[in-house]
């Protein structure tokens, strides 16, 4: 490895929060729904809790916290400043509800170094545990990259629009969005998330090189687990697992679709022209 980065495996930290009402309007303003009238919080507002609290001057460049000396809760890697959201497995126990008190215990237990066609990665691996009054509510385990910036004269990322058409004959259920910056804005106040791809249009596009500004991982998971909401009703999941497989761009369309799939359900979001954007899985 860069480092010895193991010696942050087994590092844990705790936040606390609350399922606030306030922040449930929000949340449910922000994807045009109403609220579940059994009091409970719709699956996927854990993203939008116990979040980061690091003062605006500890922030880097791209606009998440530095990532710097031992006392990090994730390890440095300072030759690799891009870090995103690759995956997560989750599991829902119970709902949790609106009102209750709210622990995320977080450790990191594995950093894999590998390389890919973009060169160098770092993978690091954390579980979270959301526990309410009752226990876990919530058992996440979330894969985070850290890359390289590209090299200049990189093309942008992702290609640019085909001619390609997405076919959503195949699937059960499909709906169409298109995120727009509204939409992230609102998900990056939601979730405290200060990551320039987001909002900054001129940094994603001159530093980190993408096509336009990025939907943020998350909000795309959010996006597919309130299709299976409009199948199957609110906290109808007990198991989700996501992957990213391509950037979504603001302002342009997304193919969200679910079908079965031996015992579960198998759910995508791709671009208009077909590239998948994000693949998943799901339990009843």
């Amino acid at each position: 490895m860069g480092g010895d980065w193991n010696l942050w495996i087994g590092r844990e930290e705790r936040r606390h929060d609350r399922v606030d009402p306030a922040l449930l309007a929000r949340w449910c303003a922000t994807f045009d729904r109403p609220p579940p009238e059994d009091g409970t919080a719709p699956q996927g507002v854990h993203w939008c809790l116990c979040t980061p609290e690091a003062p605006t001057a500890t922030l880097g460049e791209d606009g998440h916290p530095r990532r710097e000396g031992d006392d990090s809760f994730l390890p440095p890697v300072p030759d690799l400043p891009r870090r995103m959201w690759a995956s997560s497995a989750v599991e829902f126990l119970r709902p949790l509800r609106v009102g209750e008190a709210v622990e995320r215990r977080s450790r990191v237990v594995q950093v894999t170094e590998k390389q890919g066609g973009s060169g160098r990665l770092v993978f690091v691996e954390v579980e979270h545990e959301t526990h309410g009054s009752d226990g876990v509510a919530v058992r996440e385990r979330q894969s985070l990259v850290y890359r390289a910036l590209p090299d200049p004269g990189t093309p942008p990322a992702p290609p640019p629009l085909g001619d390609g058409q997405f076919d959503p004959a195949s699937w059960r259920a499909h709906r169409m969005v298109s995120p727009a910056e509204p939409l992230l804005f609102r998900y990056s106040a939601l979730t405290f998330n200060s990551h320039r791809i987001h909002y900054d249009r001129p940094y994603a596009a001159d530093v980190e090189n993408y096509r336009g500004l990025v939907v943020h991982g998350p909000l795309t998971a959010t996006l597919l687990l309130d299709l299976t909401r409009r199948e199957f009703g609110d906290n109808s999941l007990k198991t989700f697992t996501f992957r990213g497989l391509s950037p979504a761009i603001c302002g342009e369309m997304l193919h969200l679709v679910l079908r079965s799939k031996d015992a579960a359900f198998e759910l995508g979001a791709f671009a208009s022209d077909g590239r998948q954007v994000a693949a998943a899985t799901a339990a009843i």
